[in-house]
């Protein structure tokens, strides 16, 4: 006697879907070298919370059976989750910086204005010389003071006597000298090399040429330190029948410039 034993057919085979986790590990690596360069902290975020969630999504498949790549989708999810954290480190980083530097671009603005010297000293502090209105010349013997206590006077102009081999002086003409006081009554050293002058003369205001010989000529040279003062004399070459000198002083690129208008004649 025989018998027909029938076999059951063998399940069908369903592929492991192992490419969530693999995708959730390439992208926590980048996520992560990126949030180490702490600029690329919002790339950082981004990657950090794609790789988290297909990590968790690939450990879940693994856990129902649809997928054997544990350790990579976990590792994914690991470095993911790394991701986000040196993300929201580099944005603080980030964020901190720029508004220090904004910081120091105001300061360095305020501190370049001149003070206004309608302002009222405080009770019990000295005032400082300064003209009627710092939108108007100053007048000779002036003192224009800055907000980080930078003090500039300008003294009356004086006939000078050119040398001979003098550079700058047409004959015919008259050579006036000016002293500048610069004066460093705040608490950081001002380098004093990036002082520039220059003066126009007469009713047409013509360019009043800066004038050199072995006298005078050199201008302001190395650091003026707190509580310390530097003197210049300038020479300046002016038409026979000029009035007046106008003479503009720029303390460096972060001052606002200033003039004094002096007589002559």
């Amino acid at each position: 006697m025989s018998y027909d034993t029938q076999v059951p057919p063998a399940a069908p085979h369903t592929p492991l879907r192992n490419g969530l986790g693999t995708a959730a590990l390439i992208l926590g690596i980048i996520g992560t070298l990126s949030g180490v360069t702490m600029v690329l902290f919002w790339l950082a975020g981004i990657l950090g919370l794609i790789a988290l969630i297909l990590g968790l999504v690939g450990k879940g498949r693994v856990k129902r059976g649809e997928a054997s790549n544990k350790g990579v989708a976990l590792t994914g999810a690991i470095l993911g989750l790394v991701s986000l954290v040196l993300s929201v480190v580099g944005a603080i980083v980030t964020f901190t910086a720029v508004s220090a530097a904004v910081d120091e671009l105001d300061k360095g603005i305020k501190d370049a204005a001149p003070k206004d010297p309608s302002a009222k000293a405080p009770s019990g502090s000295a005032s400082k010389p300064a003209a009627a209105d710092k939108n108007k010349a100053l007048e000779d013997g002036d003192t224009l003071v800055y907000e980080d206590d930078l003090e500039i006077t300008v003294s009356d102009p004086k006939p000078y006597s050119v040398d001979e081999y003098a550079v700058g002086h047409t004959k015919g003409n008259k050579a006036y000298q000016v002293t500048v006081v610069i004066e460093n009554a705040g608490k950081e050293k001002f380098d004093a090399t990036a002082v520039q002058l220059s003066a126009r003369a007469g009713a047409n205001s013509v360019t009043a040429e800066q004038i050199y010989d072995d006298k005078i000529g050199a201008g302001f040279e190395g650091t003026v330190m707190p509580g310390k003062k530097a003197t210049v004399t300038y020479a300046f070459d002016a038409p026979k029948d000029a009035k007046n000198l106008t003479v503009e002083v720029n303390p460096g690129w972060t001052y606002d410039a200033s003039q004094w208008e002096l007589k002559i004649g």
